[in-house]
């Protein structure tokens, strides 16, 4: 027996919501964007097998691999003694602001979840993956393992008996992803910040989140452009992202709705409703922000299917 599991991209913030706020992504051509882990039975003990365009980046040494420690903790929470092989297929870079880590974390636990019926539910499971997922980025936050695993635009709640919940997303909406081809460490752009803000700042990230959630449920495209604002971490990480203002300066021009940092950067989002437009911003951004043979740009849809089986 064995469990393929794909768990796609996301887009921690989406600008507006930081820490709140997260989108799992689908490339409109069709591809998938994201990792993928199989967890087949073996004789004894626990192994790894990396694939992918990414695996040489990763840890060679199995046991230092998130994919592998996921496995033990899971095992250990079943009281389990038996042996497994894991393939990771690593197919998002290291650092990239895509969830990169979340979608390993998540495709891991959801398909060992699925090979051994699902003992953990929904919800436990997703803030297994969150403790996971913070270990990487130095804080528990769900908002990339909650869009990867439930996919859609989610909202963090973290209360008792709720982690998350969807919000509408707008369906004439294209993101235009652009990773430049460097790696950023999640936790080094969150020392960024400040460990406190002023009293106008607080209120203008309480009032564009809201003002942006009601947005959406009112489907009022035009008011959620004009509010999807960061005001809380781009100020700092924007000036440690290798040609973003310019980029954004661009991508104004041609005449793309608003742009804002994926998660930690370097990645960055630009929002379309014109195909059109979503096409020249991307041959803009391939020639002049994502370097040669070690970047990559999508345009995407959101992706409202979450992780889910390929095998």
């Amino acid at each position: 027996m064995s469990v393929t599991i794909y768990a796609p991209a996301s887009m921690g913030n989406v600008g507006v919501g930081f820490d709140l706020l997260g989108a799992a992504l689908a490339p409109i051509d069709g591809s998938l964007l994201g990792d993928t882990v199989k967890v087949e039975s073996a004789e004894q003990g626990l192994s790894l097998v990396l694939a992918g365009h990414w695996a040489g980046k990763l840890p060679q040494d199995e046991r230092d691999n998130i994919v592998y420690q996921c496995a033990e903790f899971f095992l250990s929470h079943l009281d389990k003694d038996v042996g497994l092989k894991l393939t990771l297929e690593k197919n998002l870079p290291v650092g990239s602001g895509l969830g990169s880590s979340a979608s390993s974390v998540v495709a891991a636990l959801a398909a060992l979840n699925d090979f051994f019926d699902k003992p953990f539910s929904e919800q436990d499971l997703l803030r297994l993956m969150g403790e996971f997922e913070g270990k990487i980025s130095g804080s528990i936050h769900y908002d990339n393992v909650a869009p990867c695993y439930l996919g859609g635009m989610q909202l963090m709640l973290d209360t008792p008996k709720t982690v998350c919940e969807a919000i509408p997303d707008f369906k004439q909406w294209y993101w235009v992803v652009a990773y430049p081809g460097i790696s950023l460490s999640t936790s080094r752009m969150r020392q960024l910040m400040p460990s406190e803000f002023d009293k106008q700042t607080t209120i203008d990230f309480g009032r564009y989140l809201s003002a942006f959630v009601h947005a959406s449920y009112k489907q009022d495209a035009e008011l959620a452009i004009s509010v999807l604002k960061d005001v809380l971490a781009e100020p700092y990480r924007a000036p440690e992202i290798p040609n973003y203002q310019k980029a954004k300066s661009a991508l104004a021009e041609l005449g793309m709705l608003t742009t804002g940092i994926s998660g930690s950067g370097p990645t960055l989002f630009s929002i379309t409703d014109d195909l059109d437009v979503a096409k020249q911003a991307q041959q803009w951004l391939d020639a002049n922000y994502v370097e040669p043979g070690k970047g990559f740009s999508h345009i995407c849809r959101i992706d409202n299917q979450g992780t889910r089986r390929v095998d």
